[in-house]
C-alpha cells in the first residue's frame, strides 16, 4: 500500500509537488489548516513560495497533535529552506532550526524583528527570487527527500537542513542541535535537590601523564561536526590567528547581544580548534539555565537553612552600592530571587545557590547584587574532570588577586630550573620571536594547590610593556604553559591597540574609575608608567629559586578522581567548601559533554572594572598573607592595594 501525503500551502512549489507525488503516493492537499487533517498520514509536507513563519508555528501545533511527521519547503530571502523533518515527540523542531539559523546571522536583531512582524501580518507576500526554475529546483530536491523518508533510506532532514541559493542553485545540508528552552519541543526536567546531589565515579586518565578522562582525538569525531557550522551552528566561525607566537585558533559564540570569540592555545592549530570549541561551549552553558528548568524563587530568610548565603561569596561595599549608577542593588535577604540546586561538598548535601551566582549573564540590572563572571565554569570529559578544572580556575584567579590585593613579594622562580624541554622552547620562542621575557612566581595559598603568576617583560622600545597572566595545576608545569600560552596570545596583537589608545590608558593610570571593561586592566599595565605598580614583584633582589624547590605537588594516581578527592581533603582541612553547581546542556551531554560552575566560599572572585571589585565578606585576604608569613599580622581594608588589577 502506497504512503499517504498531505500538501499544505499554495503556489507553484505546492502545486509541482502534487503533480510529482501523486503518481508515487496517495496525497491530499489543503491550503491552509483550516480544515480537519486527515488521519493516518505517513508524511506532512508544509510548502510555500514565500517565507510565513506563523504557518510553520501552526504546523507544529496541528502535527504535535495528530503524532504526524511532517517536512516544510519555502523560499526566504533569495534562499529555498528544506526541513527540518520533524518528529512529535522529539526534539529538534522547524523554530529550533529558524532560532540556530537566526542567530548564525549577523543581523540576527533585525531578522528577528522581521520574523515577528511576519508573524502578526501573515508572512512574505512576494519572493523575488521565487522563480519557476528556482521553484521547480528547490521542488525535485524535496522529492528526492521525500523519497528517502518513505523509504527509510537516510533521511538527510533528520537533525538537518538544507539551504539552496536561489541564484546559483547551490544546496548544502546543515546540521542543528535542538534548542533546550525551545517552547515548542523543549524537554527539560525541573531542577531539584535530587539532580543536584554528586556521587563521585571513576574517571580514568587518558594516559598516565594525563589530566583528562576523554582525548582530544576522540572529541575530535564529534567537536566539529556538532558544534561548528556557519549556518547553523552553536558556534559558527573560525578564525586562525598567524601573528601570535604560538597557534592560535578562535571560534566565535554569536549572543542575541553581540558576538562573543573564545580562543584555544597551543602548540597546535588542530588542538586549538578543538580547544576554542570546548571553550565555546563552556562559555555557553555558564550563561543561563538550559538543562533544566529553575523553580525556586524565594528570599535567603526563607531558605537560610538550605542555601548560600551570598555574602560569603563576597559581595561589593556599600558604598559602591551607594554610588550613583551603580549597576547593582545591595543583597536583601528578604527580597524574593531565583535559586538553583548545586552541591556541597563540606556540608555532603545539596546546596541552594542563587541563579544569579551560577550563571553569570543573569545578574545585570536592578535584581542583580554582584558582578558575576565565567570564573569557575569549566567543561570535561566527565563530570569529575569539569569539578576538578573549575576548583583549579578558582584556584589560579583567588592566587592571583590575593597576590595584587596583599602585594605579596611572591618567590620568584628561575624559568631555566624547569626540567620540561618543550617548554623551554616555548619560553625561549616567546623571548626570540616576540622579544619578551619571562618572570615566574610561586603563588600558591595556604591551600598547597600549585599556582604561577607569570609577568612577560617587553625587551623592545615599543608595544605592551607588562603582560601579567596566571596558572593553576597539580603538575606545576602544566601550570606554567596555561600562563605562557595566555601571555603570548596577547602579544603582538594589542602593541597597535595600545599605541592607538595610548592617551585613553594613561587617563585610566590617574583615574582607576575609568577601568570599566575587561580589557582595560591589562592595556593599563601595557603603559611603561604603570610598571612601578608591580615592583613588589619585579623587585630585582630577590634570589631566584628553583622550580622543584619551590612546587612539590607530586600526583601518581591513574584515576582524575583521585586527584580531585585529594584536592576536596585539602579544602576540608581549611575548612572551605567546594560547591558544584552542574550546567551541563542537552547540547553537551549527548556527546559525553559536562559543565560545571564551582563556588568556593572565601575565594577571591575575579571581577573586571575597578568598580565592580568584590571583597565584602571574604576575610581570607586580610588573614593568608599572615598565615604565608608575608605580614606579621592581619590586613585591613585600608592596606589592600587601592588600584586595578593587571589580569587581563
Amino acid at each position: 500500500m502506497s504512503a499517504v501525503m498531505l500538501v499544505v500551502g499554495e503556489g507553484l512549489l505546492a502545486d509541482h509537488m502534487c503533480e510529482e507525488l501523486s503518481s508515487q503516493y496517495m496525497v491530499f492537499r489543503q491550503t491552509d489548516f483550516g480544515a480537519i487533517v486527515p488521519g493516518s498520514i505517513d508524511l506532512a509536507l508544509v510548502l510555500h513560495d514565500a517565507w510565513n513563519p506563523s504557518v510553520h508555528q501552526k504546523a507544529e501545533e496541528m502535527f504535535h497533535r495528530t503524532n504526524t511527521p511532517w517536512l516544510r519547503g519555502f523560499v526566504s530571502f533569495g534562499e529555498g529552506v528544506i526541513g527540518p523533518l520533524v518528529r512529535p515527540g522529539m526534539p529538534g523542531c522547524s523554530q529550533c532550526t529558524d532560532m540556530r539559523r537566526l542567530m548564525t546571522g549577523h543581523d540576527r536583531k533585525e531578522m528577528w524583528e522581521i520574523q515577528k512582524r511576519l508573524e502578526l501580518t501573515g508572512g512574505m507576500q512576494q519572493e523575488p527570487w521565487a522563480t519557476r526554475t528556482g521553484l521547480l529546483h528547490l521542488a525535485h530536491l524535496i522529492v528526492a527527500e521525500v523519497q528517502r523518508i518513505i523509504q527509510g533510506n537516510q533521511a538527510q532532514s533528520k537533525g538537518k537542513v538544507c539551504f539552496i541559493n536561489l541564484k546559483t542553485l547551490k544546496s548544502s545540508w546543515h546540521r542543528f542541535l535542538p534548542v533546550p528552552l525551545c517552547q515548542v519541543c523543549s524537554q527539560l526536567p525541573e531542577d531539584s535537590p535530587a539532580m543536584a546531589r554528586i556521587s563521585l565515579q571513576q574517571s580514568p586518565k587518558v594516559t598516565n601523564d594525563s589530566f583528562r578522562s576523554r582525548s582530544l582525538d576522540d572529541l575530535n569525531k564529534v567537536l566539529i561536526k556538532d558544534y561548528l557550522d556557519p549556518r547553523t551552528g552553536l558556534l559558527n566561525n573560525k578564525m586562525v590567528n598567524l601573528v601570535h607566537t604560538f597557534a592560535d585558533v578562535s571560534v566565535n559564540l554569536p549572543l542575541f547581544d553581540g558576538d562573543e570569540g573564545t580562543a584555544g592555545r597551543t602548540n597546535s592549530f588542530a588542538v586549538s580548534e578543538l580547544t576554542a570549541i570546548l571553550e565555546g561551549l563552556e562559555r555557553y552553558c555558564g550563561l543561563e539555565p538550559r538543562g533544566k528548568k529553575t523553580v525556586v524563587h524565594d528570599s535567603y530568610n526563607h531558605l537560610k537553612n538550605q542555601a548560600l548565603n551570598p555574602i560569603e561569596v563576597g559581595v561589593h561595599a556599600k558604598e559602591q552600592y551607594e554610588r550613583p549608577g551603580f549597576p547593582f542593588t545591595e543583597f536583601d535577604p528578604d527580597r524574593s530571587i531565583d535559586w538553583v540546586w548545586g552541591y556541597s561538598f563540606l556540608q555532603e548535601r545539596p546546596i541552594l545557590v542563587p541563579e544569579l551566582l551560577a550563571y553569570y549573564s543573569l545578574g545585570c540590572g536592578s535584581r542583580g547584587f554582584v558582578y558575576e563572571t565565567s570564573n569557575g565554569c569549566a567543561l570535561g570529559g566527565s563530570l569529575e574532570e569539569a569539578i576538578f578544572y573549575g576548583i583549579l580556575e578558582v584556584v589560579e584567579r583567588d592566587s592571583f588577586l590575593m597576590t595584587w590585593y596583599a602585594q605579596l613579594s611572591l618567590p620568584r622562580i628561575e624559568p631555566n630550573s624547569i626540567e620540561d624541554q618543550e617548554l623551554l622552547l616555548m619560553i625561549e620562542r616567546m623571548r626570540a620571536v616576540a622579544g619578551y621575557d619571562l618572570y615566574l612566581y610561586n603563588s600558591t595559598m595556604e591551600h598547597g594547590i600549585p599556582s604561577i603568576l607569570a609577568i612577560a617583560k617587553n625587551r623592545k622600545e615599543k608595544g605592551m610593556n607588562l603582560i601579567c597572566a596566571a596558572g593553576s595545576h597539580l603538575d606545576p608545569v602544566r601550570a606554567v604553559k596555561t600562563a605562557v600560552h595566555e601571555l603570548a596570545g596577547m602579544m603582538l596583537s594589542l602593541d597597535e591597540k595600545l599605541e592607538k589608545n595610548q592617551e585613553e590608558y594613561v587617563r585610566m593610570l590617574h583615574d582607576s574609575s575609568l577601568v570599566q571593561q575587561m580589557d582595560d586592566h591589562g592595556m593599563l599595565y601595557g603603559l611603561p608608567q604603570a610598571e612601578e605598580r608591580l615592583q613588589f614583584l619585579l623587585d630585582e633582589n630577590r634570589p631566584l629559586r628553583s622550580f622543584n624547590e619551590e612546587l612539590q605537588w607530586k600526583s601518581r594516581h591513574l584515576d582524575l578522581t583521585e586527584d580531585l578527592q585529594d584536592i576536596l581533603q585539602v579544602f576540608r582541612r581549611k575548612n572551605l567548601d567546594v560547591i558544584v553547581v552542574d550546567q551541563t546542556t542537552p547540547e553537551t551531554i549527548r556527546n559525553g559533554l559536562y559543565c560545571v560552575k564551582v563556588l568556593i566560599p572565601g575565594m577571591l572572585p575575579m571581577t573586571f572594572g575597578h568598580h565592580l571589585t568584590r571583597v565584602t565578606g571574604l576575610e581570607r585576604v586580610f588573614k593568608v598573607p599572615m598565615e604565608l608569613g608575608y605580614t606579621k599580622e592581619p590586613l585591613t581594608a585600608e592596606q589592600l592595594n587601592p588600584h586595578p588589577h593587571p589580569f587581563p
